[in-house]
């Protein structure tokens, strides 16, 4: 198969942080006449993996395929269009999607025509799109995630020529309003707030993926949210690389606690928001969250190692001292405030005393639940040039260390909650067992319960009457 290369990724143009003006675009999402006739009676399928911004950016590209008249479907083996869209953040993710890739090998050699394309994350890095167009001669169409407003006329441009096509570049970005969005759930949605991240921590590639820092304009985000709580949604969640740097591109005289009231003021039951980076984290936000109730007292913030020296080679710019001066002022100001983080486990070089560092932070901060990671270098990161005389079974070892204290605070927390009611936005049939319901907690605790299906979508009463740790079982409150 002949390959249209309209674009590469380059990391060197990606790090690129030039003062430029973001472009915003508002987009009529016009359908061109050959795709609404080729997408009658086509179905499409997309594969997801990642973070909550690759979830958005799946619901985004229903919205566009479903505009054109395409079908959703469940297996892959029934669609005429397959999207892989991915995940770079650790080396796990990419291993599911090589698997993946693979195994279509066999659906495509059946179906002639079917489009399999892959976008996302793993595909803004060099090495690893030269990977997949080696080794997977059977994709279609490669495309980055600054390209998703364009993917009906990939589509289109690889059914007419017959040829694979390839479009990845590396960019400070844009933002493109008005594209349709399907989304994933009719009670809780998610809303970019601002896309990419200007903080390089050392380990993460995802400020070369994603781009710089630029964040929507205030207004379109609040119409955007009026919108979903004139409709009915009961929760939603402000998305971004890092939340709280918003507005701080633009000339609007709004920053993050200003966007964050001004949406609880919208009256949705249920305000949530993530990621948050710990640097950009003011008293002023703290105040906002503290003042309205339906702004949830969860809070995601990553603290990734307890240790300053490592804190700093990570380019994290804070110390662990600032990082719990911060923890300390919002549990005085949040009463009932539950605290989630990410953690990672053998950075290059991480000596015992220091990981200890690490074990004394989570003593400390008594965290609510958490994400733990052994570290994965990404290419093209300065920490994956680092030499690393840690062999990997002493940090398998730590990790495992980690998970064990982190779980006497996040089991305390569920304990604590045994006996009392809580408010639960239930999602629907629980995915563990179907004859249970399953829902969460203002603080992010997941229940299950029993009850009608028909509760989905209601914020119900609950009463907790076990703890599974990482879950909860409760019973319905009959009011």
């Amino acid at each position: 198969m002949k390959t249209n290369v309209i674009s590469k990724p380059n990391l060197i143009v990606a790090k690129n942080r030039q003062k430029e003006v973001t472009n915003f675009h508002y987009l009529d999402n016009t359908v061109s006449d050959f795709i609404k006739e080729y997408a009658k009676g086509k179905f499409y399928f997309i594969r997801t993996y990642g973070c909550q911004a690759n979830v958005r950016d799946e619901e985004t590209m229903k919205g566009i395929l479903e505009l054109a008249g395409f079908t959703l479907v469940d297996e892959e083996k029934d669609a005429d269009i397959i999207i892989i869209n991915t995940c770079a953040v650790r080396e796990n993710a990419e291993d599911k999607v090589y698997g993946e890739i693979g195994n279509l090998k066999g659906l495509k050699s059946k179906k002639k025509d079917l489009v399999v394309a892959i976008c996302g994350c793993m595909v803004e890095q060099p090495e690893i799109l030269n990977k997949v167009l080696e080794k997977f001669p059977h994709i279609s169409l490669v495309f980055g995630t600054h390209e998703i407003q364009n993917l009906l006329g990939y589509i289109e441009e690889v059914i007419r020529t017959k040829t694979r096509l390839i479009a990845v570049e590396s960019k400070q970005g844009d933002v493109y309003e008005g594209l349709p969005a399907c989304r994933n759930n009719k009670h809780k949605a998610f809303v970019n707030i601002i896309y990419g991240c200007n903080k390089f921590c050392t380990y993460c590639i995802v400020p070369y993926t994603r781009g710089k820092e630029r964040s929507r304009h205030f207004d379109d985000i609040i119409k955007e949210c009026k919108d979903l709580v004139d409709n009915g949604y009961k929760e939603i969640t402000l998305l971004g690389q890092n939340v709280n740097a918003y507005g701080k591109d633009l000339d609007e005289g709004k920053d993050f606690s200003d966007l964050l009231e001004s949406v609880a003021k919208l009256g949705i039951p249920r305000l949530r928001f993530t990621t948050s980076h710990p640097w950009d984290f003011s008293s002023k936000m703290i105040d906002v969250i503290a003042k309205y109730p339906n702004i949830m007292k969860f809070i995601h913030l990553p603290v990734q190692s307890g240790n300053d020296e490592i804190l700093k080679l990570m380019g994290r710019r804070y110390n662990s001292k600032q990082y719990k001066d911060l923890v300390d002022e919002m549990k005085k100001k949040i009463p009932g405030l539950a605290l989630s983080t990410d953690i990672i486990v053998g950075f290059p070089n991480e000596s015992e005393e220091q990981f200890l560092d690490t074990i004394e932070m989570v003593k400390y901060v008594q965290y609510d639940s958490a994400f733990t990671f052994i570290y994965s270098p990404r290419f093209g990161t300065p920490a994956a040039n680092m030499k690393d005389d840690v062999p990997y079974e002493v940090k398998s070892k730590r990790f495992i260390q980690l998970v064990n204290e982190l779980e006497k605070s996040v089991s305390a927390s569920s304990e604590r909650m045994v006996d009392k009611i809580y408010d639960v936005l239930v999602d629907g049939l629980s995915k563990t067992d179907s004859n249970m319901l399953s829902g969460y907690t203002e603080s992010n605790k997941l229940v299950h319960f029993k009850g009608d299906e028909t509760l989905a979508g209601q914020i119900v009463k609950v009463k907790i009457i076990k703890s599974k740790t990482y879950s909860l079982i409760g019973e319905l409150v009959n009011e």
